[in-house]
C-alpha cells in the first residue's frame, strides 16, 4: 500500500522539509510496512531475475571488485542476476508505481515545488548492494551538465527496503554541502581538492536506516554509501522528483520525456 498523507501530520511534514532545506536531508519515519516490504523486495529479485520483465528497462551489474571505479557502463541486462547494482525505470511497475505516486509523496513534492503546475519524475530506481558487499558509491551530486536538463531537481525520496545500519551500506551526507551548489558544473563525482576543502572525511554524517524508513535527500548535498559488511543485501529505492515544466536539452539524442507523476 502507498505511504498515507495521515501517517505524518502537517507539521510533522513541514519540520522534515524544514530539515531538508537547512541540512540537505531529511527523516519522515518507517512509512512502508511488513507487507509492502515483502512485495517490493520480492518483485526487485523477480526484474533482477528476469522473472518480471517491462520493455526499456535499464540494469547496471555491479563490479566484481566492488570498486566504483571498476563499474562497466552501457552492458545492460547480463541475464539472470541479484547483483545488479542499479535498476531504473521502476515506474513501469504497478507495485512500485503504487509507492512512487503515494499521496504522502505528492504533498511533500507539491510544497517543495509550489510554484509548479504539476511534478514530473526524473528516475525512479532500485539502488541494490548485493548479499556480498555491493559496491562503494563515492561522494556526488545529483545535477549538473552530466544530467541534460534545463534546471537541477532538488528532491530525492530514499525508501529502504532493507535495514542500512552503519555497517550496512546507509548513506552518508555532508550536511549543509548542497547550500553552495554544484562543485563542478557537470556535477556528479565531486573532485577530490573539493573533498579536502571541505574537509569531507571529519564531516561526514552516517544516517542509518531501518526497513520501510525513508529519506528526504536534497540532489546538491554530497553523499555516498559504502559496502554492506552484514552478508545480507541493502536495497533501496530513489525517487527524483522535479517540477514537470522541467525539459531535456541534451542534443545527441532525441530529448528525454518524463513520466508526469501529480
Amino acid at each position: 500500500m502507498p505511504a498515507e498523507v495521515s501517517l505524518l501530520t502537517d507539521t510533522a511534514i513541514d519540520e522534515a522539509i524544514a530539515h531538508y532545506r537547512a541540512h540537505g536531508w531529511a527523516r519522515l519515519g518507517k512509512l512502508a510496512d511488513d507487507a509492502t516490504l515483502e512485495g517490493l523486495r520480492a518483485r526487485a529479485d523477480a526484474i533482477m531475475l528476469g522473472e518480471v520483465k517491462y520493455e526499456g528497462l535499464f540494469f547496471q551489474h555491479d563490479s566484481d571488485t566492488g570498486r566504483y571505479e571498476d563499474l562497466a557502463y552501457g552492458e545492460g541486462w547480463q541475464g539472470p542476476s541479484l547483483q545488479y547494482r542499479k535498476v531504473e525505470k521502476l515506474e513501469k511497475d504497478p507495485l512500485y508505481w503504487a509507492w512512487i505516486t503515494s499521496p504522502l509523496f505528492q504533498v511533500i513534492a507539491r510544497r517543495v515545488h509550489p510554484e509548479a503546475s504539476g511534478v514530473a519524475i526524473y528516475r525512479a530506481f532500485l539502488m541494490n548492494k548485493h548479499a556480498g558487499g555491493g559496491s562503494n558509491l563515492p561522494w556526488h551530486q545529483d545535477g549538473g551538465r552530466f544530467w541534460g536538463l534545463d534546471r537541477d531537481p532538488v528532491l530525492q525520496i530514499w525508501t529502504g527496503l532493507d535495514d542500512a545500519g552503519e555497517d550496512g551500506g546507509c548513506v552518508e551526507v555532508v550536511e549543509g554541502s548542497h547550500a553552495a551548489g554544484l562543485a563542478t558544473p557537470l556535477g556528479g563525482v565531486v573532485p577530490p581538492n573539493h573533498l579536502e576543502a571541505m574537509e569531507s572525511e571529519a564531516k561526514a554524517r552516517r544516517i542509518p536506516t531501518v526497513a520501510g524508513e525513508v529519506l528526504l535527500i536534497h540532489n546538491h548535498v554530497w553523499h555516498r554509501s559504502g559496502r554492506s559488511h552484514t552478508g545480507r543485501p541493502r536495497r533501496a529505492l530513489s525517487v527524483c522528483y522535479m517540477d514537470a515544466a522541467t525539459q531535456c536539452v541534451r542534443k545527441k539524442r532525441a530529448p528525454r520525456e518524463f513520466v508526469r507523476v501529480f
